[in-house]
């Protein structure tokens, strides 16, 4: 039986599905029905299922969506059950489904629309809930609604905090229902409180880029603390006895659960609230897509690194980089049913098929956990993050012992990983005899294709501050439309890409740096010169030739001082 992107297919369909995916590439004749969920795209997988009904597969539907038709149908019950209403055409109701041997469609909307046929296209899942919300309006709260909300206390939540719902009498449940909402329709990564001297405040960090403030009334700000606090569960009085407090909750967003890492601590005026938001539902984390669309030099020094038997590969770059996707995605590729994965995150963030995950609770549950972890017959560990003493030991360890280590650690450069393990107290010959590959990763924000501008060269002044070569006075490049248009949100940006650079340790490097033949910094500057490795400033100026990014973009998060 073949499960996939939570759909479920019974035996004789799934050996059907299987045929059809063997048609379209022979090499996924030789996989098994557990393997499909990692090794076959959505768009391959969903077009093969349309090909078997004799549908139309259409990977983007939004763009045609009548919000009118919308208006006569419940979203809840359109996310839930996997279908939406498209446009009439020719006196036919066109509809999208997912999975089209379910009924449910056609059940519900029949007798909505019972003057038209109904005609099925198949998309992808995740284009069921972005049609729904590109039809949705929702800018935040009013003035006047805002200013309206009465100051009282609040119901508690046994279960998922749902923000699509229009059912709550509680004024502080409507509201962060309402910004939750509009945060995750507007693909942030995170929500920002903040309490200063005369100002209340919430903003979104979309595209690595934090957005306008928006203004709330004073009154509100110890009723929305006490408010996400109630939703953790955890008692108002904590605020005022502890300087930061660190927890998680669920929201449901059209039934699309969403998990919220939350974090507060005390300001000079009042508090800073961070909320992290885990939308899996857009996660895209296959090597060589979607965000992780690195080029070719990338992905096949990527995948040679993976082969390493036993050792640590370690992801560095600062929060919010991608680090721990680019991770999961190797952990998908590495998946198969004779190896054992155990991975210990804090959330997990990207639950697959197979693999073990164990979510740390608190700091304390670390060394327990890795302790029973190496009794448990692994093949491969996953470790959140390097962040002490204890954790880089143990990651040293099942290292030494035989295991491929994957983790992260916030530095700013790849060569920095050894130097950040010296100063946990590694010594140097552990980290040179077990530390595999060192990786920084950076997360590059990408023009918008409708919008963007064109450029005759990059000026003088850009070139010597960048260290940029003359040849780039005359190279097309583009920049981004500080207007942006309707496709972008007018933010003259369309999402984000990955960008890598590697440094592999091999066994004569290693000797090297165990004498003390050569420090971190040159080997690094070695490798860049060769030109061979992918390197975070020469990936950055590709897709800035490419015409992808723009100058302002590579330079907020690649150190372009020097031209190595």
């Amino acid at each position: 039986m073949i499960e996939f992107d939570g759909l479920h297919f019974n035996d004789f369909i799934s050996k059907k599905i299987m045929l059809s995916l063997g048609e379209h590439d022979p090499a996924f004749a030789e996989i098994t029905h557990d393997q499909v969920q990692n090794r076959v795209t959505k768009t391959t997988f969903m077009a093969a299922v349309a090909k078997l009904n004799g549908l139309a597969f259409f990977p983007k539907i939004a763009e045609f969506c009548d919000g009118a038709l919308l208006e006569k149908c419940d979203p809840s019950t359109l996310t839930r059950g996997d279908f939406t209403p498209l446009c009439i055409y020719n006196d036919s109701l066109i509809i999208a489904v997912v999975d089209p041997w379910k009924s449910s469609a056609e059940e519900y909307l029949s007798p909505r629309f019972p003057e038209y046929e109904i005609i099925k296209i198949v998309t992808i899942k995740s284009e069921i809930s972005r049609t729904i919300e590109a039809s949705s309006t929702s800018g935040g709260p009013t003035k006047s609604e805002l200013e309206s909300i009465d100051v009282e206390d609040f119901e508690e939540f046994d279960k998922d905090f749902d923000v699509t719902s229009t059912d709550y009498d509680e004024p502080m449940a409507a509201l962060t229902a309402t910004i939750m909402a509009d945060a995750v329709k507007q693909r942030a990564s995170d929500v920002h409180f903040k309490v200063e001297k005369e100002s209340f405040y919430y903003s979104f960090r979309v595209d690595g880029d934090l957005g306008a403030k928006r203004e709330l009334p004073m009154k509100l700000k110890d009723r929305i603390d006490a408010f996400i606090l109630n939703l953790m569960k955890l008692p108002t009085e904590i605020r005022n006895t502890v300087c930061g407090i660190s927890g998680r909750f669920t929201i449901s967003y059209f039934h699309r659960p969403i998990d919220i890492r939350y974090e507060r601590h005390r300001t000079y005026r009042g508090y800073h609230l961070t909320m992290r938001l885990l939308d899996k539902g857009h996660l895209n984390v296959t090597l060589g897509k979607g965000s992780l669309a690195f080029d070719e030099e990338t992905l096949f020094a990527i995948r040679k690194v993976m082969k390493v038997p036993a050792g640590i590969i370690v992801m560095s770059g600062p929060t919010g980089s991608g680090k721990s996707t680019t991770l999961n995605a190797m952990l998908r590729e590495l998946n198969r049913p004779e190896v054992n994965i155990l991975t210990l995150e804090n959330p997990v963030e990207d639950e697959v098929p197979g693999i073990t995950h164990c979510d740390l609770k608190n700091a304390g549950e670390f060394k327990p956990m890795i302790s029973s972890f190496m009794r448990s017959d692994p093949d491969i560990i996953l470790m959140g993050e390097v962040r002490d003493t204890e954790s880089a030991e143990l990651a040293i360890e099942a290292a030494v012992t035989g295991h491929k280590v994957l983790t992260t650690v916030h530095t700013s450069r790849a060569s920095q990983i050894i130097e950040r393990f010296e100063q946990l107290g590694i010594e140097r010959w552990k980290i040179a005899q077990t530390l595999k590959a060192a990786c920084a990763q950076r997360l590059i924000k990408i023009l918008c294709p409708y919008c963007k501008i064109e450029l005759e060269g990059i000026s003088e002044l850009d070139r010597r501050t960048y260290n940029l070569d003359d040849s780039w006075s005359n190279k097309k490049v583009y920049e981004a439309n500080h207007d942006g248009c309707q496709e972008c949100r007018n933010s003259g940006y369309a999402g984000r890409t990955a960008i890598l650079e590697i440094i592999p340790i091999t066994p004569k490097t290693s000797d090297q740096l165990s004498k003390g033949e050569i420090s971190p910094y040159d080997l690094e500057v070695k490798i860049a010169k060769e030109g061979i490795l992918p390197n975070l400033r020469r990936n950055g100026l590709k897709l800035l030739e490419a015409g992808k990014t723009d100058i302002d973009a590579v330079s907020k998060v690649i150190d372009m001082s020097s031209d190595e």
